[in-house]
């Protein structure tokens, strides 16, 4: 898995966290950015995130903040104690976002990750409690980060209808319906999203793809507000 990693304010690449992503196997991206200019520390995110197309998004404190303003489409992001009201660009993130914040956090408040969380309209299981200061560099935040990763990235393959055996990141598991499992898939080399489904009494299953507008109500939904939607959605199934 590629990860690009984005450092935060006064630190510089190469330290214990993309090492720890480095020492798990993962190839990582670490560029260096401006302390100063924030403007320019986003363009050398954004050039990196375009020439490399990676995986998953980590940014780090300020590289939190970065990493809000990347044009990164569907890539995930986790967040890592992110200061987005120091650089006060970004207010929201996308679904599928995970924060990991200590709540001892002495430098950032763990109550800004709360309010990221309800101002983009997440679950509040996007939101990890973990660690006992800033840097969560303690064993357990470092696997917890990398765990964050692994499961966002969800890079699987199958044969798709639109480009036959290819990589595919899986998005979403979504409720079962109808005497169907349901999991949103998007391809990984034209972005189109499947929903993929399987009879959970046997008898197969397939793709029926999905509108970008579904697939976004299907991030963004949850609980029985996604159950709603799915039964709405899945008609045909029935």
């Amino acid at each position: 898995m590629q990860i690009l990693f984005l450092h935060g304010w006064t630190s510089t690449p190469g330290g214990v966290k993309p090492t720890f992503l480095t020492q798990h196997g993962h190839e990582v991206l670490n560029p260096a950015l401006p302390d100063e200019d924030f403007e320019e520390a986003v363009r050398i995110a954004q050039a990196e995130f375009e020439r490399h197309n990676p995986d998953v998004v980590v940014g780090s404190s300020r590289g939190g903040a970065v990493a809000m303003n990347l044009e990164a489409g569907s890539t995930p992001l986790v967040l890592l104690c992110p200061a987005w009201k120091k650089w006060d660009h970004a207010r929201t993130v996308k679904p599928g976002t995970v924060i990991l914040h200590a709540r001892a956090d002495d430098v950032i408040p763990f109550a800004d990750s709360e309010e990221l969380v309800r101002n983009s309209g997440l679950s509040t299981s996007a939101l990890i409690e973990i660690g006992t200061d800033h840097r969560l560099a303690d064993p357990e935040s470092l696997r917890a980060m990398l765990k964050a990763c692994e499961r966002s990235a969800c890079i699987e393959e199958y044969h798709l209808p639109c480009c036959g055996l290819t990589s595919v990141r899986r998005l979403k598991e979504l409720p079962h319906v109808y005497g169907f499992d349901f999991d949103l898939f998007r391809c990984g080399r034209c972005s189109k999203t499947w929903v993929g489904y399987w009879c959970a009494a046997g008898g197969g299953g397939g793709w029926k793809p999905a509108t970008d507008t579904e697939a976004d109500q299907m991030m963004s939904l949850e609980d029985s507000d996604l159950r709603m939607f799915m039964r709405e959605w899945a008609k045909d199934f029935h």
